[in-house]
């Protein structure tokens, strides 16, 4: 800045900046782009305006007269701005001119500081640009706390444009600044509260954790706005704008499953894609796939992927996409050498590896979703794939991967040119999986012989197993492909068979290899019954090898091969599996036994799982069932009991009639089973009734026995104390049997809803969401459906209060209020499957459209007689009964003898039970109106007197007269201090309750002064002289019940 200059005319020499400078603010209000222009004009304003001064003190201080009549000028033109509305343009633009010229001052500073030849200044001398900031931000932070909701956005807009260019600025100013930001972001306004985070998001790099002493920091604030302020502005605000480090990473992927889908796609296109890479030339950024670890890599892939949003899944390809391109990019000194172990160059191939090369290949199929996505969003790089036979002889696992997934997609998009341009022919393959397969096998062997002989550390073991793992993921992977080759030629055909028949006949076969040699089979063989018969056949030659030693390579695939060897002609199984006792064998033989059955019973499950023909129809299906599985099953050790109830459920799966007679083993091995057994039995039971159902109800009939009693007790585990995994596959289970139809209990639909709220549930999600999408599928899907949830609504209501009540210390559940309003929303007959029926003329189902007038009607029964529903609410639970009556659907048309019922009940709780509670009965009094309005033709020239001579209604009578009077029913007569003590008037005596209330309403009401006569009696007291007998004060009534009371109330509805 100019050196300041002493002026005796200041005044007359500023005189021109209140014109000068509303000028400037003119022209900036109609267009950003004269800002430029105008940061440079108004500069030369301030500059100028900086160099008056004033003399003070004696010479000894100079008083900054220039810039104070610059600031105000400039402050009253923002005060201006502050009324207007958010969205008014020419307030943006000069919100957005004050952010600028803030930024444009200090830099000016910047390099006049840079440019300072005198080195003996002091450095941490206050500047024209200092000053000024310091002075419009003292200025600013008095609006923050303004009444008006606009000042405060506006002040707060500004200040989050300017803070970003703020430069260095005082200790105390910062902290004022700090501690304003952090009380705006709890103010009830949205927008305040987002630019407050925004910031504060701006301020977050300066702010030193250890200085922080109260309270939280400001990255914690964000991050805790960012998981819980409920306006999707403000938490998008924040995502925007939060720096993207370690500690906030894991919050930022969190919003991949935030509620608004605006954010979920933001997360991907504007936050992770927009740092992916950095500067230019482009550098690894934090959002780089190789800055991520492999959880939040697959984090990111399989909820975008996964999203049920379009344009979510779009911008996860997208994501994914730019990943592949940037891929190559170094970073640090860890990570070059990923691309020195791939072999090609290719340049997209070698990308492709490398981002596979940061994957979960065997444990997830995440990496596949990302592969088929770049697949089909980067149609370029798709094309430019290519397998040459080079390939094929120098597979890694991320090449083999790559290869399996292109087939797979080609198939799936039906291009068959490219399909058949990249499959090898069926005996090069098999030659490829044969080299691999004998590889693996010897070095298996050489490591066993290896750990006898040395002593390896713990990193070159894991070492080790890894290389045998990738080279058995390999063989997998081209045996998932060969599923997909030509076999029309023979000879290719009848190698492939003998391999995979080979490998399967080996002990040494990895047990991850199974299911991939059995689908390659399953296509090799003719039919189910051929399948089955083969591996009964491969099943008995293991089992009966005995002592024998195999081969432990492949005989070569490329030896003559006769058609003998072909699955058309192999020769038929034997009928038994026998083998030498296990007492006989010693303790190698037995273990070496105990491996080969454990193998074949891998083999059988995996063959089961892969056939529909019954039993009956695979008669070599019995010597394995007799001889392995069920000994299996009955063995004490967990392994094989596990493996061998699994082969059970599904051999009894295919056969009726031996689920008859397995299911009750299975049931009477649930209860005391270990967590993983159990598993398996319940899955086993759930699929024996799901699929056999019509079969056990006539056999166990049959018997004396009904299947419900079984179901029934499978209804009741929900409530056991049992794992979370446990627990929510029987519900699982149950749903599906409930919505099946298969349960009509609904004790188990109350079951369901009560370990759905259960606060012992919160934690089990797997639970939960099945059962969040469960009971409202099941209760709309059917107005029947929905009757059924109305009959449990009071019973399940009153458990998850008596659970509510019950509930300790830290525990918490859904509110009274919010399970009610569950229970009304599932039985809303406007959202039944029936009413979307009928709306589209279809006239399929009946719709029910007075389910909740059926609801209301229980309600009010049971607050007159809740012992006869078996509840017992409290006042707050009748309040929120009470105040849900409002929000009902009350139907155009009803039947007349059901709203007379409603009609009834609801008068017999205002008039009997009414709560202590105004608002309560605010809403039982509006209902009864909305009742009475709507049907008021219905409820016309009605009297109780007829209601009771309707048959229809006689039952309600019955109940209404049985009602027991509560203690709040008492009438209790206190003696008056003036006058005598009067005969209750709603107290009935010798005549009937018409007789008695139409004498009532007659007599002319007696004087209150009127001086009684009395007869003298026994004890010399007088009497009335007309008889009436003299009633003993009566601690219980009854209210009446008569048609004229009746009749006035409804008239006066």
């Amino acid at each position: 800045m100019p050196g300041r200059t002493s002026k005796d005319n200041s005044a007359a020499q500023l005189a021109h900046l209140p014109i000068a400078i509303p000028k400037i603010f003119d022209q900036v209000q109609l267009s950003t782009a004269n800002h430029q222009k105008n940061f440079v004009a108004l500069y030369k304003l301030h500059a100028e305006a900086a160099q008056y001064t004033e003399i003070v003190y004696n010479g000894r201080g100079v008083k900054l007269v220039g810039e104070r009549a610059f600031e105000d000028v400039f402050q009253r033109m923002l005060i201006l701005v502050f009324p207007q509305k958010k969205g008014v343009a020419q307030a943006e633009r000069i919100v957005k001119f004050v952010g600028g010229y803030t930024k444009f001052i200090n830099e000016k500073a910047a390099e006049e500081t840079v440019n300072q030849e005198s080195k003996d200044e002091d450095e941490d001398e206050d500047t024209t640009a200092s000053r000024f900031t310091a002075h419009l931000l003292k200025f600013l932070l008095k609006g923050f706390t303004g009444k008006d909701k606009i000042v405060r956005y506006r002040v707060l807009r500004i200040v989050a444009e300017m803070v970003s260019h703020l430069g260095e600025i005082d200790e105390e100013i910062y902290t004022n600044l700090r501690a304003a930001l952090l009380d705006r972001v709890s103010d009830k306004e949205s927008p305040v509260r987002m630019h407050a985070l925004i910031a504060l998001s701006k301020l977050c790099g300066a702010e030193d954790s250890s200085e922080v002493e109260d309270g939280q920091s400001v990255l914690d604030t964000l991050i805790d706005s960012l998981a819980h302020d409920p306006s999707a502005d403000v938490r998008k605000a924040v995502l925007l704008n939060i720096p993207i480090t370690e500690i906030t990473l894991p919050h930022i992927l969190s919003r991949t499953r935030d509620v608004d889908t605006t954010i979920r796609k933001v997360v991907y296109l504007s936050v992770l894609q927009s740092n992916t890479t950095q500067g230019d030339p482009p550098v690894v950024g934090p959002s780089h796939p190789r800055v991520l670890t492999i959880a939040q890599r697959e984090q990111i892939v399989r909820n975008g992927l996964g999203d049920r949003e379009p344009t979510v899944r779009s911008a996860a390809g997208a994501l994914i996409g730019a990943w592949v391109e940037n891929i190559h990019l170094k970073f640090e000194d860890n990570l070059p050498q990923l691309d020195e172990a791939i072999a090609t160059d290719d340049k997209v191939e070698k990308n492709i590896l490398l981002l596979l090369k940061l994957f979960d290949l065997m444990n997830s199929t995440v990496a596949t979703d990302a592969l088929l996505s770049v697949f089909s969003t980067k149609e370029a790089m798709f094309n430019e794939i290519e397998f040459g036979d080079h390939y094929w002889k120098h597979l890694t696992p991320e090449s083999a991967f790559l290869a399996r997934v292109f087939v797979d997609y080609c198939k799936a998009t039906n291009d068959e040119t490219r399909l058949e341009a990249a499959l090898p022919v069926v005996t090069a393959l098999a030659f490829h999986i044969q080299e691999s397969y004998n590889s693996l096998l010897d070095n298996i062997q050489n490591f066993k012989e290896e750990q006898l002989l040395l002593e390896y550390g713990e990193e070159d073991k894991v070492h080790k197993e890894e290389a045998l793992l990738d080279q058995e993921f390999i063989i997998c992977e081209m045996l998932k492909l060969a599923v997909n080759l030509d076999y029309a030629d023979e000879i290719g055909r009848r190698k492939m068979f003998q391999l995979v028949r080979d490998m399967l006949s080996q002990e040494g076969l990895p047990e991850g290899l199974i299911p991939a040699c059995l689908d390659v089979l399953r296509i090799l063989s003719v039919n189910e019954r051929d399948l089955i018969r083969i591996v009964v056949e491969i099943v008995t030659d293991v089992r009966d090898r005995g002592e024998e030693e195999e081969d432990s390579v492949v005989k070569d695939v490329d030896a003559e091969t006769n058609y003998g060897d072909t699955p058309a002609t192999v020769r038929p199984a034997r009928a038994t599996l026998s083998r030498k006792p296990s007492a006989e064998l010693s303790p190698e033989e037995r273990a070496r036994a105990d491996v080969i059955d454990l193998k074949c019973l891998t083999l059988c499950t995996g063959m089961l799982e892969r056939v529909d023909s019954t039993l009956d129809d695979n008669s070599t299906l019995h010597g394995i069932l007799q001889d392995l599985v069920a000994p299996s099953a009955q063995r004490k050790e967990l392994p094989f009991r596990q493996k061998g109830f699994v082969a059970l459920g599904l051999c009894c799966l295919i056969a009726p009639r031996l689920a008859v007679k397995s299911i009750r083993l299975f049931m009477s091995q649930i209860l005391n089973s270990p967590d993983d057994l159990k598993i398996v039995l319940i899955q086993s039971v759930f699929d024996m009734i799901m699929v056999h159902e019509a079969t056990l109800r006539r056999e166990w009939k049959k018997e004396g026995k009904d299947l419900s009693e079984l179901i029934g007790y499978l209804a009741g585990l929900i409530t056991a104390d049992t794992s979370r995994k446990v627990h929510a596959l029987i519900c699982t289970g149950i749903a599906k049997l409930v919505f099946s139809g298969v349960i009509a209990d609904d004790t188990a639909i109350s079951n369901l809803i009560v370990a759905y709220l259960s606060p012992r549930t919160v934690d089990n999600q797997e639970l939960r969401q099945c059962l969040t999408y469960f009971l409202p599928v099941f209760s709309y899907s059917s107005s029947a459906n929905q009757e059924r949830i109305r009959k449990i609504f009071l019973k399940t209501f009153n458990d998850l209060n008596n659970i509510r009540r019950d509930l300790d210390d830290g525990e918490d559940m859904v509110g009274a209020a919010q399970v009610v309003a569950m229970f009304v929303d599932w039985t809303d007959p406007l959202k039944s499957l029936n009413a979307v029926n009928a709306r589209g003329n279809n006239r399929d189902g009946v719709m029910n459209d007075s389910i909740h007038i059926e609801m209301a009607n229980d309600i009010m029964m049971a607050l007159l007689k809740p012992q006869e529903f078996g509840v017992d609410f409290q006042s707050d639970e009748k309040k929120v009964l009470l105040q849900v009556l409002p929000k009902l659907h009350i139907p155009d048309k009803v039947d007349d003898d059901e709203i007379r019922k409603l009609k009834l009940v609801i008068y017999n709780v205002m008039q009997r039970r009414p709560l202590q509670d105004v608002a309560a009965n605010k809403a039982v009094a509006k209902f009864d109106s909305i009742i009475s309005e709507k049907f008021a033709q219905q409820l016309e020239d009605f009297s109780e007197e007829d209601y009771k001579k309707l048959e229809n209604l006689k039952d309600l009578f019955d109940f209404l007269d049985s009602i027991i009077p509560e203690d709040d029913e008492v009438v209790e007569v206190v003696p008056k201090k003036r006058g005598r003590k009067r005969r209750p008037q709603s107290v009935a005596s010798t005549s009937t309750e018409a007789e008695s209330q139409a004498n009532y309403s007659t007599k002319e009401k007696p004087r209150r002064n009127a001086k009684r006569r009395r007869i003298s009696g026994s004890d010399g007291e007088d009497v009335d002289s007309e008889n009436t007998p003299v009633p003993s004060a009566p601690t219980r009534v009854l209210p009446k019940r008569t048609s004229f009371v009746f009749i006035s109330i409804s008239m006066q509805n």
